[in-house]
């Protein structure tokens, strides 16, 4: 579709699942919506007009009868139904999956709290996101030792043993001041990737943080 209208880049979008979120990152699984937004009228955002897309809309004409079909369809057929943090997705945001388990492997550590820095990505309903100022700070909190236990402490475990990491627990963790040392520290594991040492770093920068005692730190380590 692009190839035949460069237009059609401006609403193909790439989406991210709850599977495809790593701590800090994200695995990227080339999968795409077109994002016929039914706009925003508070914010003067208008709708996606499909005319304007044709090589989109000829594309979709061939699943029109279904299209038309659909109960939570937009201002036409070709748009998606209305969304009120539409724009939030082109944001920096943090990322995370409705729902985490436990792994031994060490590459899916818990918990996975991911960034989208460029703001690119739309996500699905198993994938959650939060945008604001200290994201980088809450990635790194959340994904610390601190982080784990809290995360154990305030969300609702399910019957197989996952953690049902929904808006109504995660909104109850008390969350401390952010620190620019754990700022920075992001930053390298940005930059650098995941690993042992920056993971060491930043439990030893949000103990500080608590100022707890050796007995504590190890209480938390272990949990």
């Amino acid at each position: 579709m692009i190839e035949q209208d460069p237009k059609s880049a401006e609403i193909i979008r790439p989406i991210l699942r709850g599977r495809d979120i790593k701590r800090y990152s994200y695995d990227f699984a080339d999968l795409w919506l077109i994002n016929a937004h039914n706009g925003i009228k508070e914010k003067s955002i208008n709708p996606i007009n499909i005319d304007d897309y044709p090589a989109i809309k000829k594309h979709l004409d061939h699943y029109y009868s279904k299209l038309s079909k659909r109960v939570d369809k937009g201002n036409t057929p070709y748009n998606l139904r209305n969304c009120a943090y539409i724009d939030d997705f082109y944001k920096q945001k943090l990322v995370w999956a409705e729902t985490m388990r436990i792994h031994k492997n060490t590459n899916a550590r818990f918990p996975r709290f991911g960034l989208d820095m460029r703001g690119d990505f739309i996500t699905d309903k198993t994938c959650f996101f939060a945008t604001g100022k200290d994201i980088k700070f809450l990635v790194a909190f959340l994904n610390s030792s601190m982080g784990k236990y809290l995360c154990s402490q305030y969300v609702s475990i399910l019957d197989d043993g996952g953690y049902l990491m929904q808006k109504i627990y995660l909104e109850k963790i008390p969350v401390p001041i952010p620190s620019i040392s754990l700022i920075n520290l992001i930053d390298r594991i940005i930059d650098s990737g995941d690993n042992e040492k920056n993971e060491r770093q930043i439990d030893e920068a949000v103990f500080q943080l608590y100022k707890f005692a050796p007995a504590e730190r190890k209480f938390i380590e272990n949990q």
